[in-house]
């Protein structure tokens, strides 16, 4: 992890880039241990920089992965595939945003090579190049918009059965909406749930099953 806490005074001054340091993103997710520990538990990055944060997550979720599944690397490959889904980040700058996807590729790869030998595959590696594209993405957090002006959309990946992985994606603006807004909700695409008694967004596309190691097919 890096402890440079910033890149330029120009940056900081234009954009307000000042990175958290180590010792600062460890107790903060110390606090929320228990979260960081599971390894399909979903976190989204608003401002990730070059991804401090999300490296110290992807860490302590791989070794999570490593701990359980160390002995068989088939299942270590796919819970440690599942940990990456699991990550989502946000950033102004597309210089930080592919800095962030190659710092987390690394992370993966490293531990993921050490652990699976020469059972790991290019395939597997691949998928997770796909991920991280997918789930970090150049926008404003404030707005909710990417970088092209549209609504930042991400996709939510679920492992239904054995390795077979689901895919739906969801625009950020309507998952993080006021459930009070009352002309955002009727207006949105949203249903109400009975059983959570809230207003849950439906996904904007839906995708077949598939094996983790294919999902760039979807795309």
């Amino acid at each position: 992890m890096s402890n440079k806490q910033i890149k330029s005074k120009k940056r900081v001054v234009e954009h307000g880039e000042v990175f958290t340091s180590d010792r600062e993103v460890n107790a903060m997710l110390d606090l929320m241990k228990q979260e960081t520990d599971r390894i399909d538990s979903r976190f989204l990055e608003p401002a990730c920089g070059d991804g401090n944060f999300l490296a110290e997550i992807l860490r302590r979720k791989l070794k999570m992965v490593k701990e359980r599944y160390q002995r068989s690397p088939s299942e270590y490959e796919k819970y440690a595939v599942v940990a990456v889904t699991s990550i989502y980040g946000v950033d102004l700058l597309q210089d930080n945003v592919n800095e962030c996807r190659e710092r987390l590729f690394g992370i993966f790869d490293k531990e993921y090579t050490a652990i699976c030998k020469k059972e790991a595959n290019e395939s597997c590696r691949e998928t997770v190049r796909f991920l991280l594209k997918r789930n970090i993405l150049c926008g404003d957090a404030l707005t909710l918009k990417a970088a092209d002006g549209e609504p930042i959309i991400f996709s939510e990946w679920s492992l239904i059965t054995g390795a077979m992985m689901k895919r739906r994606d969801f625009r950020l603006d309507e998952l993080m909406g006021d459930p009070t807004d009352l002309i955002s909700i009727y207006d949105s695409n949203m249903v109400y749930d009975d059983e959570t008694n809230a207003f849950i967004p439906t996904p904007i596309q839906e995708f077949p099953l598939i094996h983790y190691r294919r999902l760039q097919e979807n795309e």
